[in-house]
């Protein structure tokens, strides 16, 4: 996959949001009339467009009834120990730089056919679902 890309009110604020993240721009555009870049950190790439004049986006991860995009999911199997303590490092991180900080599930372990996972949701700067997963 190239990137996935998401939709932001702010792209400024969601920039320092993905950087905390492990993310880093590594190209500015503009797409049509709006501010545009592409992110790279924890094996992957995002895009970030920022919209005009934004609408709330639908809560993806409370409502059960919702159809459509869900989740990022990031694996950081290669690069953390365990997710507890990643995820309360995170979170002093995004203390520390004044980044609003939401957990939506905090982590616990799930198997998924023959594995076990460590499993934690977080909210991006939007309000959308990120997952990240690690595998025991």
């Amino acid at each position: 996959m190239h990137h996935a890309s998401i939709r932001t009110a702010d792209i400024h604020r969601a920039i320092a949001f993905y950087e905390q993240l492990g993310f880093s721009v590594c190209d500015r555009f503009t797409t049509g009339y709006t501010l545009a870049c592409w992110m790279e950190g924890l094996n992957g790439r995002i895009e970030l467009i920022q919209i005009p004049q934004p609408k709330p986006a639908p809560d993806a991860f409370g409502d059960e009834h919702y159809v459509g995009y869900y989740h990022l999911s990031f694996d950081l199997t290669e690069t953390t120990a365990d997710l507890p303590t990643w995820l309360t490092d995170l979170k002093a991180q995004f203390a520390d730089a004044g980044i609003p900080f939401k957990i939506l599930l905090e982590p616990h372990q799930q198997q998924i056919g023959d594995r076990v996972y460590e499993v934690a949701f977080i909210a991006d700067a939007d309000g959308l679902p990120l997952e990240f997963i690690r595998q025991l």
